[in-house]
């Protein structure tokens, strides 16, 4: 079970939003520069990194402090917000990350999704995020009407590496993962699930390891950690050997 402590970019501040709204974000202290290095000297391996300018304006608004990031720490960084071109993608890679996240741009347009996978064979993660069991998108201020489940099967063979599953209602809610919904959608996915949304405490670590589940490879943990919820010293703790 991997563990992706993450850093949500917005005006190169770290903040955390309360389901998805700009609207309501708690900024902090530390630069999304200073938290990596937390991260880093704590053990972790895996980064988790939304770009929330990027979200609301479609472009690679953050690059400049993504390559600064990968340059200094050694992690396997997984990027998405707004990532809508193949120019996009292919920034994020030059600057040396494991893995783009794609949300909006994929979903409403399958055939960006099936030609980036070509293209980036094994570096294209999914985001779904859903409401409801619905798939919402542009920075989840728009609910379509997909279900999650029948989106993911139309698009399960393009040859994406890695699902990220987030459920809205919880995120920055910390009221605990929907592990059910969650595992469901490994069940039909062609490639690993990572659960995201609703992380409370070390509690929901050790569940989401007690799954035991091997299509899901691992979880996202960010306000808890802000909000001093999850120590960074117990949360390393659970970091596989």
């Amino acid at each position: 079970m991997k563990i992706f402590p993450a850093i949500d970019i917005k005006d190169k501040k770290c903040v955390r939003l309360i389901k998805g709204d700009f609207e309501n974000k708690t900024e902090y202290e530390t630069s999304p520069f200073d938290q990596a290095g937390k991260y880093e000297a704590h053990g972790f391996k895996n980064l988790h990194i939304v770009d929330l300018d990027g979200a609301l304006t479609g472009k690679t608004v953050n690059l400049d402090l993504i390559q600064e990031i990968v340059s200094k720490y050694d992690f396997k960084i997984e990027i998405g917000g707004g990532v809508r071109s193949l120019d996009s993608i292919r920034q994020y890679i030059d600057a040396g990350v494991e893995k783009v996240i794609l949300g909006s741009g994929a979903i409403k347009n399958k055939e960006f999704l099936k030609e980036a996978c070509e293209n980036f064979k094994n570096k294209i993660a999914l985001g779904l995020d859903a409401k409801d069991g619905n798939l919402s998108v542009s920075g989840w201020q728009e609910n379509l009407n997909v279900k999650t489940i029948d989106y993911l099967k139309e698009v399960n063979s393009f040859g994406v590496s890695r699902i990220i599953y987030t459920d809205i209602n919880r995120d920055g809610m910390k009221t605990s993962p929907n592990f059910e919904e969650t595992v469901k959608i490994a069940e039909i996915s062609n490639c690993p699930v990572v659960i995201s949304g609703g992380v409370s405490s070390i509690n929901d670590i050790k569940k989401a390891k007690e799954l035991n589940n091997k299509k899901i490879e691992g979880i996202i943990v960010g306000k808890a950690i802000y909000d001093g919820d999850i120590k960074l010293d117990e949360l390393a703790k659970e970091i596989d050997a």
